[in-house]
């Protein structure tokens, strides 16, 4: 179980991360889609909005790395795979195409929750339904590698 300080700071950086997506406009799935319409009446305020965040985080990595340890924690807890994956690029993509045509990103859609929006239930739930068949696919892909594996080492 979390101590309530990490509870505490978890609540504090989602209620930033959530008034900063809804002060930017990007829970508008309408501002989204018209950063997406290079053709018709495009608005770059969705990139000016990644420029922000990434400025953020690369000044928020230099101070985090001089540190021997995180504030709240005994370890930086960091993801061990390192390369682009067939999983990663597919996942990208089928993200991209959700993205362009819904107008919401799961860091979009869940603050904009609050506001009881239909659209945005129905984007979570499909969201949701989506990383459950995600988590069935890559376990019958697994269990299907796994039998080929073990078939092939039969003497």
């Amino acid at each position: 179980m979390k101590s309530p300080v990490k509870l505490v700071a978890s609540y504090l950086i989602g209620l930033v991360f959530g008034l900063g997506i809804t002060v930017s406009g990007m829970a508008n799935p309408a501002k989204v889609l018209a950063f997406f319409d290079l053709a018709g009446a495009w608005d770059p305020s969705l990139a000016l909005v990644m420029a922000g965040a990434l400025l953020v985080t690369v000044i928020g990595y230099r101070l985090a790395w001089r540190r021997p340890k995180p504030l709240l924690d005994n370890s930086f807890d960091l993801p061990s795979a390192t390369g682009i994956t067939a999983s990663l690029v597919i996942g990208s993509l089928v993200f991209g195409i959700g993205w362009g045509i819904a107008g919401f990103c799961p860091g979009g859609a869940l603050p904009t929750l609050g506001t009881g929006r239909s659209e945005v239930l129905v984007f979570v739930a499909a969201l949701i339904a989506g990383m459950l068949l995600a988590r069935v696919i890559r376990h019958s892909v697994l269990k299907l590698s796994t039998t080929k594996i073990l078939s092939k080492n039969k003497p």
